[in-house]
C-alpha cells in the first residue's frame, strides 16, 4: 500500500527535505484508518493514567489491516506518528498497537508489552494470515 502523495509534495522532496507536517497529513489522507486509529490512542492515552493504551479489535477489513501494516512497517511514518503525537508506538500483531509515554520506553511494562514471550502469548490461529 503506497501514499497518495501530493505533485507539489513530490517536487518538494526532489528539492529537498519537506516539513514534517506536510509528510503527516499525507499518511493521514493515504492512510485514514491507521491514522485515525493511533491518534484515538494517543488521546486516550493522554487522556488517562494508564502507562499505555492498545487496540485490540480486528480492523473492519483486510483494506484497513494493510494501512496499519503499512503505517507500522515504515520507519518514516512510524516515527513521523510518534513525533506528531508524542508516543511511541509499539506492535504485536495484525492489530495490537499500543501507544506508550515516550518515558515509559525504558521501563517494565514496555519492556514486558514487547518481549518475545508477549509476542507468542499474543498469537492465535487467526492471525496466522494476516
Amino acid at each position: 500500500m503506497s501514499l497518495d502523495v501530493s505533485p507539489k509534495l513530490l517536487a518538494t522532496a526532489e528539492q529537498g527535505d519537506i516539513r514534517e507536517e506536510d509528510f503527516v497529513d499525507t499518511v493521514r489522507t493515504s492512510l485514514p484508518y491507521a491514522y485515525d486509529l493511533i491518534a484515538r490512542l494517543a488521546t486516550q492515552l493522554k487522556g488517562g493514567i494508564a502507562e499505555f493504551t492498545d487496540n485490540q479489535t480486528p480492523p473492519p477489513s483486510e483494506q484497513e489491516r494493510g494501512q496499519l501494516l503499512r503505517a507500522l512497517a515504515s520507519d518514516a511514518i512510524r516515527g513521523s506518528l510518534e513525533r506528531h503525537f508524542g508516543v511511541a508506538l509499539a506492535f504485536q500483531n495484525c492489530h495490537r498497537v499500543a501507544a506508550f509515554r515516550p518515558e515509559s520506553v525504558t521501563g517494565e511494562t514496555y519492556a514486558r508489552f514487547t518481549s518475545v514471550r508477549s509476542q507468542v502469548l499474543n498469537q492465535s490461529p487467526e492471525f496466522r494470515d494476516c
